[in-house]
């Protein structure tokens, strides 16, 4: 098995986690890491199910059969033992066994051929709660490593591995190590996460076992109410809903026009439209009608919209003044990693690389001559796709982005050679070799979307042509050169509510 580098300073905010690289293993300095994270394994009764089972396996058989110097590095919330309500501890262990033997099976196959590491997250934060898991993942050849954090060297730079909920106020484990930590983020998992996993199962699809794709969080609300509309509402009163929400919008402007119209002030729209509607005989009479009854409720929500539009202001602003919901349960994507990765790179000049995951967003941006990426998600993705006109719930768009991150060394090409020559020679500093340059890059796995069996005709007529195609960052590449010059190339995914 690999051998790992330990944090040893017990920093609440994780920033200084990270050690020197490991020394002594020669063979460190050619390795190829491999990077996941985030796969969400176990749960509660639905959330046992594994949709990207199989991608994951022959994701493992290749790495089983690989001829390369690799590693595995399984970045945190690789099973999501905060899901599980019904067993404590050590326990959860078996039921993860006993669930997916497969995979675990698996696991000691691809680890006799090479290392895999696994560092805990915050939804399996017990890993780093309980010694018996090291030894129990180590009968599948897995290394658990029960630390905030691993440095690992590439070429002449080093890797800085944190899940990244140590960055997240809501998620950041005080107590590291403690079982019985609960951050904000845990309440939420247990009595939310889970229990939907529970009742998964009752609603006229399965679907609410897909919370965990929901993100940020903030967006629940949303994403209940879309898929009440969408599949539990009674069907005949979706579809006498449908017309009037689409036409919302143009009967809110007859309403205001009707108003001018009844005040003297302005009648030509009103009249246009009666004159036009009236060319098409009976159909042109019942559009009449639906109209003027869209008109009237759509009249009588602006009159009461328009107090209460000002009422809520207040209310907020009242709310803000003395700070009742100031923590949010989800964190910025970027702007507290880009911060901790400007404070280890300039104070470990090795370290070149912040690797994290948590937000389930995939990414690479150049940070200070150094670049912080992350892994993204196994999960399903939720798209957000607002109506193009009236007041429809939106749809949320489901495709999968399974991928792995790659980080190597690589030779440097002859016109790098010759770039990196002449800059150190121009600082007086000339050496005859040039440093090794390390790309970062993903390994993309094909998943086809669910969204012709998870969505229904009515989500997918309003989406036709506005279909997600997210793409994965390109790769990158840090050249130690240019380590602490400030970069502006920038190569981040799309959001998941692009």
């Amino acid at each position: 098995m690999g051998t790992e580098s330990d944090d040893g300073d017990g920093d609440e905010d994780g920033a200084n986690d990270a050690e020197t690289p490991v020394e002594g293993d020669g063979d460190h300095d050619d390795r190829v890491y491999y990077v996941i994270s985030d796969l969400h394994i176990g749960g509660d009764e639905q959330l046992e199910e594994i949709e990207f089972l199989d991608e994951l396996l022959a994701f493992l058989e290749r790495l089983e059969e690989t001829d390369e110097n690799a590693e595995l590095v399984i970045n945190g919330d690789a099973f999501g033992l905060w899901e599980f309500t019904r067993v404590d501890g050590a326990e959860k262990f078996d039921v993860l066994e006993e669930t997916y033997p497969e995979l675990f099976e698996q696991f000691r196959s691809t680890g006799e051929n090479i290392p895999i590491t696994l560092l805990p997250g915050n939804h399996d934060h017990e890993l780093a709660a309980y010694d018996e898991f090291v030894e129990r993942f180590a009968e599948y050849n897995v290394t658990l490593v029960q630390e905030k954090s691993i440095t690992r060297p590439v070429g002449d730079q080093a890797i800085h591995f944190e899940h990244g909920h140590q960055q997240d106020s809501n998620n950041r484990i005080e107590d590291w190590g403690n079982p019985h930590a609960t951050p904000l983020g845990y309440y939420y998992n247990t009595l939310v996460t889970s229990r939907a996993g529970q009742l998964s199962n009752r609603g006229r699809y399965n679907w609410l076992k897909d919370v965990q794709a929901v993100t940020p969080t903030e967006r629940m609300p949303i994403w209940l109410f879309s898929k009440y509309f969408y599949r539990e509402m009674n069907p005949l009163i979706r579809y006498s809903l449908v017309p009037f929400l689409l036409l919302f919008n143009i009967s809110a402007l007859l309403a205001v026009l009707s108003g001018l119209h009844l005040a003297g002030i302005w009648t030509l729209p009103v009249e246009q439209t009666t004159t036009f509607l009236g060319r098409f005989g009976t159909a042109g009479t019942a559009a009449w009608f639906l109209l003027l009854l869209n008109v009237g409720i759509a009249g009588m929500l602006v009159l009461i919209g328009i107090p209460l539009y000002f009422v809520r202001r207040d209310i907020r602003k009242t709310i803000n003044r003395f700070g009742v919901f100031e923590t949010e349960l989800t964190v910025d994507p970027t702007a507290s990693y880009e911060e901790t990765a400007r404070e280890i790179f300039a104070s470990e000049p090795e370290t070149t690389i912040f690797c994290f995951g948590h937000t389930h967003r995939p990414m690479l941006k150049a940070v200070n001559g150094g670049v912080l990426v992350n892994t993204g998600t196994w999960l399903k993705r939720l798209h957000r796709r607002d109506g193009i006109i009236g007041i429809l719930p939106p749809v949320f768009y489901p495709s999968y982005q399974l991928a792995a991150v790659r980080i190597a060394a690589e030779p440097s090409s002859p016109d790098a050679v010759a770039s990196d020559s002449a800059a150190t020679a121009a600082d007086g500093d000339a050496d005859e070799t040039a440093s090794p340059r390390v790309t970062v890059g993903f390994e993309q796995i094909t998943k086809p979307s669910p969204a012709s069996e998870e969505l229904t005709r009515t989500e997918r007529f309003f989406t036709v042509g506005r279909e997600p195609e997210p793409d994965l960052p390109e790769h990158h590449v840090v050249n130690p050169s240019e380590q602490h010059a400030e970069s502006t190339a920038e190569s981040v995914s799309a959001p998941a509510d692009d």
